[in-house]
């Protein structure tokens, strides 16, 4: 990240009441964004568990000030939690009477066991409503990636944001419903087999987001398959070339831009499954040739920039000679490397991206 001025920081310091916050949290015209934005999709990855949840209102009824949360305004007023977003969740699911205090989780207000919030006496609720709360609000003139930088620098909880979950709090329902549109497809979740999935407790097959390395794996795509090489080179950093065109998306991108980057990302999905099957996107031992390990960001980038513009029928009438070809790309010291380590490097992004492509060119020459 280059160093920031920190003239730039436009932070205020405001006084809410849990009651102010549980309305804009709820209230939205239609049509329109809400006054506080929880990002509904990203409550999929809520974690507190009913002890932590019922804790947090036991200490909220007793008059225990709350740690201080941050908001994230934009241009039209709308704000985004970013730092917050669980105990928000629990406020909001309690004051919607959707958690209920249970004595075992109790440990001073025992009486208050069995109650909901639309129980509580009404000296309780108004007590309860009219709690302050404190929220750095970072304005929309501060950049994006000062912004960033910050939230990710106050990123201090239990379960700390990965870069991706950051940018989805950023980010708007535009880009983020097209981004889940992308990795809950039948191309993504088969090219990638399992591994966005997991059983639950009863045993039964569950999407699970890995903390949104999904989002980002097709933000990355996406980014690259649009914005030339060259103009990576002037990004700060991996993570605000993403949000840099996060913002795209949201606020720029034409229906017929998505439509062709939608159609793209399939394309890429089918032809990586049929060239590897269970082995794409992982490293290939270069002797044994075989696929080992988890499943790798830069080699995602990788196969799928390389195979999206290739029509189906010409993959699979090359199937062995790509694979082969896209294989022994991990014989190269230099490609390795760029798939392995300090991958968000301007160097090691062309290398990964370019060796591919060269390798498919010789092939149809």
């Amino acid at each position: 990240m280059k160093p920031w001025n920190p003239n730039d920081i436009r932070i205020t310091t405001k006084n809410f009441t849990i009651r102010e916050i549980y309305t804009q949290i709820e209230d939205k015209e239609p049509d329109q964004e809400k006054e506080l934005d929880l990002a509904p999709d990203f409550q999929r990855t809520f974690v507190w568990n009913t002890k932590q949840q019922i804790r947090l209102i036991e200490s909220i009824l007793l008059g225990i000030p709350l740690p201080a949360f941050y908001f994230n305004q934009d241009k039209d007023g709308a704000q985004q939690v970013i730092d917050g977003v669980q105990r928000l969740t629990t406020i909001k699911r309690f004051m919607s009477n959707q958690l209920e205090l249970k004595e075992e989780h109790l440990e001073y207000l025992s009486p208050l066991k069995g109650a909901t919030f639309s129980s509580l006496d009404p000296a309780t609720k108004r007590r309860f409503a009219g709690t302050q709360i404190v929220a750095h609000v970072i304005e929309p003139q501060t950049p994006d990636d000062v912004k960033y930088d910050i939230f990710n620098r106050v990123n201090t909880g239990g379960s700390p944001l990965t870069a991706q979950e950051i940018r989805h709090c950023m980010s708007k329902e535009r880009s983020r419903e097209f981004l889940r549109k992308l990795v809950e497809s039948s191309s993504f979740e088969q090219a990638t087999g399992k591994f966005f999935w997991s059983k639950d407790s009863s045993g039964q097959w569950i999407r699970d987001s890995k903390r949104m390395t999904d989002r980002e794996m097709a933000l990355r795509f996406c980014a690259f398959y649009s914005i030339p090489l060259n103009k990576y080179a002037s990004a700060s950093s991996l993570d605000v070339f993403l949000l840099d065109f996060a913002r795209w998306l949201d606020q720029q991108a034409k229906p017929a831009d998505l439509k062709k980057l939608e159609t793209a990302f399939h394309q890429a999905m089918r032809n990586c499954h049929l060239v590897f099957g269970v082995g794409a996107f992982r490293r290939w031992h270069p002797f044994n040739l075989t696929p080992s390990g988890r499943l790798n960001r830069a080699i995602f980038e990788s196969q799928t920039l390389a195979l999206a513009d290739y029509p189906t029928e010409i993959v699979v009438a090359n199937k062995e000679v790509i694979q082969k070809s896209l294989r022994d790309l991990f014989k190269d010291p230099d490609y390795d490397t760029a798939v392995s380590s300090g991958t968000g490097s301007y160097r090691k992004v062309v290398d990964r991206l370019d060796k591919p492509r060269k390798a498919l060119v010789k092939i149809f020459i």
